[in-house]
């Protein structure tokens, strides 16, 4: 669908008729990029490939009954992407030095990638990933030209240096060609080559799932990432760049382009390097944060710049509020900046890309239907969620991205704790449960660069939300989100450590939670007979060993623990009524009263 801004710029709206996931996108295949959620769109059918982030209504939810997603068949090419391959395993990228010239008016570009890497132990042959059709002219190490074999978007190249452990070597690759467009960025991914209103160029990548190898050589892999980068970026005087970290030069060349030097002095995800270029305003400001002065750097286009200075207002409450709940902004030495895009947005490292057509909401909608959402900016809010959760602690493997949307979307929630209150984060966490789909489950297949469901987003979240009641201590659970965040500070992690440091901080055994919600597509079921003052209860549609404590009504007005498993329990109440038993909505679980008649529609949906 097309919609155009009140400043008459056409742009994507963004309403994917895709089945899709919430807060941050739609879910990613091993061969899809990385997608954005959709707030209050209608179901619709689409190939797996597409299963990430558009939200979806789906009545029967919580049964885990959804149309189940088709198991994908993975390839050849899937593995070369997707794992540590011995061509990959031997070396580890220390700094990428990346420059590239974007000529707009043919919609190519012509570039090279000096890499240098610490040999972890003697090889023959190197792994360098460059997405078809861009084309390699050559690669260059030592003096010498190197020969190397294509198999499908990778290099394997034949190194005839001694490649001795512990020491640091260089190797270039030079390349040029058209890189691939992106239909629809950020979900397909890709170079994005637009106009703004006034039809001038507007030029941008967004390329996270399908690689960032899409455009420039390096090692596709989220497993590796390099100490620092430089990203010096050649465009037309007409126009500027702005990439990831600090800004070092500008200078002009007789061509009449223009090459922007930026430099990103801490470890970067590869998929965070983008290209922003257009007729862009700048304004700055400072944040105090925890760590000191964190500079803040605005970048709309040119006539954006009032209603920029307005919208961007909400940066500074963000990083107040995360700050609060997971420790120091990462990258105080990079700074942080918001970039308007002609793509929705993502979570670009020190450069966040911004798109949401300066409204509050999701494109001005409440994904959440609490009502809360409309309240702040989806885009400001979520992407910068990454910061922390994404860009500081990375997932190893694509099937763990849980780590990065599970508490990004969280997060979500804490901010409008934040702003309203706790009760109100809670409504707009739990709201996002109606377009949970359990397609499949959340964890994806290790390995073949495969994500899982989209319901990494919402259902996630109320994964995290019931952990808190769980561990029931705000404070310690405080301490969980920063403690994260202090441990794996700058790390690349996988989702079993995650949930380890969990459950030791919390001092409570939670592998069958983990397993319950990331593994499967059952939401867990209360079932419950109250017959006079006795109750009883277990959990059903649960793994085996589920036996997750909940809180529930006991006595008019009281709320007490009780600890089902799957075997009947029994215990004694003082209701007046018997609606007047309630399980705490905060916990994501369905209560099913096994005395009370089935409702006919809730039957015709489970079936």
């Amino acid at each position: 669908m097309m919609g155009t801004t009140t400043e008459g710029t056409t742009t994507e709206d963004y309403l994917l008729s895709a089945v899709c996931g919430p807060a941050g996108g739609c879910g990613l295949s091993h061969n899809a990029s990385r997608v954005l959620p959709v707030a209050n769109s209608r179901p619709a059918v689409s190939p797996w490939q597409v299963v990430f982030r558009c939200s979806f209504f789906l009545a029967v939810a919580p049964m885990g009954v959804a149309a189940q997603a088709p198991k994908p068949v993975f390839t050849h090419a899937d593995t070369i992407r997707g794992s540590n391959t011995p061509e990959r395993a031997w070396w580890d990228a220390a700094f990428y030095d990346l420059h590239v010239k974007v000529n707009s008016a043919d919609s190519s570009i012509t570039g090279y990638n000096t890499i240098t890497y610490r040999v972890l132990k003697p090889a023959r042959e190197m792994q360098i990933d460059l997405q078809l059709p861009l084309v390699v002219d050559s690669i260059v190490q030592d003096g010498t030209e190197l020969s190397a074999r294509r198999d499908g978007n990778a290099f394997f190249v034949r190194l005839i240096t001694r490649q001795l452990p512990g020491s640091k070597k260089t190797i270039s690759i030079y390349y040029h060609g058209k890189p691939t467009v992106a239909q629809r960025a950020p979900w397909d991914g890709g170079f994005v080559w637009a106009r703004d209103s006034l039809v001038r160029p507007w030029i941008a990548t967004a390329n996270e799932g399908l690689g960032a190898s899409v455009w420039w050589p390096n090692k596709d892999l989220y497993s590796d990432e390099p100490d620092s980068q430089r990203v010096a970026i050649t465009i037309p005087d007409s126009i500027m760049d702005v990439s990831n970290g600090r800004l070092r030069s500008t200078t002009p060349n007789a061509d009449g382009t223009t090459t922007y030097e930026w430099f990103v002095s801490n470890p970067i995800n590869n998929y965070d390097i983008a290209v922003n270029a257009a007729h862009y305003a700048h304004f700055s400001d400072a944040y105090e944060g925890e760590r000191g002065k964190l500079t803040l750097d605005f970048y709309p286009l040119d006539y954006h710049t009032d209603t920029a200075r307005k919208q961007f207002q909400q940066v500074k409450p963000m990083l107040q509020c995360f700050e609060s709940w997971f420790g120091p902004f990462p990258w105080y030495e990079d700074g942080y900046k918001l970039v308007e895009t002609p793509h929705l947005g993502m979570e670009h490292q020190s450069a966040v890309a911004y798109g949401n057509h300066y409204k509050n909401g999701y494109l001005g909608r409440d994904r959440s239907a609490s009502g809360h959402g409309l309240k702040w900016d989806f885009i400001i809010i979520h992407e910068s969620a990454h910061e922390w959760w994404g860009n500081s602690i990375t997932m190893k493997d694509a099937a763990d991205m849980w780590i990065h949307e599970s508490f990004a979307t969280y997060a979500e929630g804490l901010y409008t704790e934040c702003q309203e209150g706790k009760k109100a984060g809670a409504e707009y966490t739990i709201g996002q449960r109606k377009i949970v789909r359990n397609d499949e489950a959340i964890i994806g297949v290790y390995g073949v660069n495969h994500e899982g469901s989209g319901d990494m987003y919402d259902k996630g979240a109320n994964m995290l939300h019931t952990i808190r009641q769980l561990v029931d201590d705000d404070t310690r659970w405080r301490g969980i989100l920063r403690g994260l965040n202090k441990t794996y500070w700058h790390q690349i992690v996988s989702g079993k450590q995650v949930e380890d440091y969990i459950s030791r901080q919390s001092g409570m055994n939670l592998s069958k939670v983990f397993d319950q919600y990331l593994r499967t597509t059952m939401i867990p079921v209360l079932e419950y007979r109250l017959e006079g003052q006795r109750l009883s209860y277990r959990w059903s549609n649960v793994v085996r060993g589920f036996a997750m404590p909940v809180k529930v009504t006991t006595s008019s007005g009281v709320s007490s623990w009780i600890r089902p498993t799957e075997s009947w329990k029994t215990a004694r109440v003082t209701l007046s009524r018997p609606e007047d038993f309630r399980v705490d909505e905060n916990f994501y679980v369905v209560p099913k009263d096994l005395l009370k008649p089935a409702d006919s529609t809730t039957v015709r949906k489970a079936q």
